[in-house]
């Protein structure tokens, strides 16, 4: 693996009103992404860019808002860097959650419209299903993962309730309905974890999702996916996805909706592949910093660019 630039893509929950503000205003490659994602996408009487740019944030929040807004927002930092310096060599792409598909654009599976056509696609499914299904998810803090199945296992009461999200060594999201996640917190107490319920539509990376899995395995079918340029990591396994297996990425990104979001797992891996290739930069694209504060949690050797704003210039030495 040639050593150079492993892009980090942020996932939902990043998003803030001003996104990609700067980006469009200091570079023309990122407000050609812009006017695309305005021109591709259909979200009511409003501009994408209007959302991304001029919010509120409730709106942007919406699952089938901030899931197009995420994606075309990385593609245009990503876009504005590379028209920068044209010299970067891209080692690997990661990608938390609805990250993953800006990681596998970046290394050519589907160009940045059929990327962003599904994005939609999902963000929409996932929209319907979590108002269907009345879910919600609970952060725990300082539990590992036999404890946040154990917690699940006693809470449940015969409701979903599974692991959703392993973030960080001691930071996981457990997801699933209403009735479950409101015993989660009291079992949390006794189980000597802090537990917070988070401001979300629904029980996202759980089988309450199966409708939103359904429909983006038929939105997938029509999509033409590419052979991988560079490395990319999946959420459901934690490791690389395999270069040239549609079949196999097509259900991965399927089972990702319904299946828990192993990001630490895949950034230790990732490291390590990294550090076995001779040494790469780190570089989270935008918005926000979200994945550089985990990356500190999960290997504080590791230092991360950050490129929420244009000003700051891919690090120069290598790194983790």
């Amino acid at each position: 693996m040639t050593a150079g630039y492993v892009f980090l893509c942020p996932g939902q929950g990043a998003q803030v009103v001003g996104m990609g503000k700067a980006w469009i205003e200091s570079s023309a490659a990122a407000a050609n992404i812009f006017r695309t994602a305005d021109e591709v996408t259909s979200l009511g009487a409003r501009r994408l860019s209007e959302f991304c740019l001029d919010g509120p944030q409730e709106e942007l929040n919406r699952t089938d808002v901030s899931q197009p807004a995420l994606f075309t927002c990385g593609i245009a930092s990503h876009a504005a860097l590379v028209d920068r310096h044209p010299g970067i060599v891209t080692a690997a792409a990661n990608g938390l959650s609805l990250g993953e598909y800006t990681a596998l654009c970046i290394a050519g599976a589907f160009g940045f419209a059929d990327g962003l056509r599904l994005v939609a696609t999902r963000g929409r499914l996932m929209q319907q299903a979590a108002e269907a299904s009345k879910g919600g998810m609970v952060a725990l803090i300082g539990a590992e993962e036999a404890q946040a199945t154990e917690l699940c296992a006693a809470a449940a009461g015969g409701e979903v309730l599974v692991p959703a999200n392993f973030n960080a060594p001691g930071q996981i999201v457990v997801s699933g309905s209403v009735g479950a996640c409101d015993r989660a917190v009291e079992v949390a107490g006794k189980m000597g974890l802090r537990a917070t319920k988070l401001a979300v539509a629904g029980a996202f990376h759980s089988p309450l999702m199966a409708p939103a899995a359904e429909g983006m395995a038929r939105a997938l079918e029509h999509v033409e996916i590419k052979p991988l340029a560079v490395d990319v990591w999946s959420n459901v396994t934690g490791l690389r996805h395999e270069r040239n297996d549609p079949a196999r990425l097509r259900k991965l990104l399927v089972d990702q909706i319904v299946s828990p979001v192993r990001w630490s797992q895949s950034c230790t891996d990732l490291v390590g592949a990294m550090q076995d290739a001779g040494g790469a930069t780190f570089h989270e694209l935008a918005p926000n910093t979200v994945l550089k504060g985990l990356m500190r949690r999960i290997d504080r050797s590791v230092e991360v660019t950050n490129h929420d704003q244009p000003q700051r210039d891919p690090a120069a030495q290598p790194s983790g």
